[in-house]
């Protein structure tokens, strides 16, 4: 029978072989690791809103820190002198930071005085501004000082010479409880450098009833 089958010279052979030669084989493919577990869309997105939780609590903790320890300082009221817009046993917020005295202010000084405690005051006149005690009224440079925080008291001269102008980076301070008041009317106190103002109050903190800002 008849066959198909073709045969070749060992030159073709050798020719055929060479040229295979020239191709370089594929790489076997390395056999893929085994991935690992996933984690957990919802576990990460937990852990990250702790953190972010964590790190804004933190946040405000610092800054309420540096808050209270350079700009608000907190003062238990002694004493009657401003009796009845502060009272003795009132809790109060204070500030100093960047203020500058303004007439009706209530502020708190310093030790630095003849009574050698810190004081609660109301500020009346600031550097430059001329005091008059004239039958029982204030006046500044010559008006009359409007003060409605007070209960129709009248308000005593004191031990000082009148008009009286304040020296200039100094102020001039009462109590609004005037006849009971150990203020700038007296040699014990005189006027006060503002270096010695610790701040101004800001607002009452107790008793809870009389929370708030305290009117001028």
């Amino acid at each position: 029978e008849a066959s198909n089958t073709s045969y070749h010279s060992d030159e073709e052979i050798d020719r055929i072989l060479e040229e295979l030669e020239q191709y370089p084989s594929a790489p076997e493919p390395e056999p893929e690791s085994a991935p690992g577990p996933a984690p957990s869309p919802a576990k990460s997105s937990w852990r990250r809103e702790l953190w972010e939780w964590l790190r804004s609590l933190g946040i405000a903790a610092i800054a309420a820190l540096l808050l209270f320890h350079y700009v608000i300082a907190f003062v238990s009221v002694k004493g009657r002198s401003m009796e009845p817009n502060v009272s003795e046993g009132d809790f109060l917020a204070v500030s100093g930071l960047f203020y500058t005295p303004k007439t009706g202010d209530i502020v708190v000084l310093s030790a630095k005085n003849g009574l050698k405690e810190r004081l609660i005051k109301r500020v009346i006149a600031t550097g430059g501004q001329t005091v008059d005690i004239v039958d029982g009224a204030v006046f500044i440079d010559g008006v009359k000082l409007e003060e409605p925080y007070l209960t129709g008291v009248s308000t005593g001269p004191g031990e000082q010479s009148y008009p009286l102008t304040v020296p200039e980076g100094q102020v001039f301070v009462m109590g609004d409880n005037r006849s009971r008041s150990t203020d700038s009317r007296y040699r014990t106190i005189g006027c006060v450098a503002e270096k010695e103002i610790v701040g101004r109050v800001l607002f009452r903190l107790l008793p809870l009833g009389r929370f708030g800002r305290i009117d001028r």
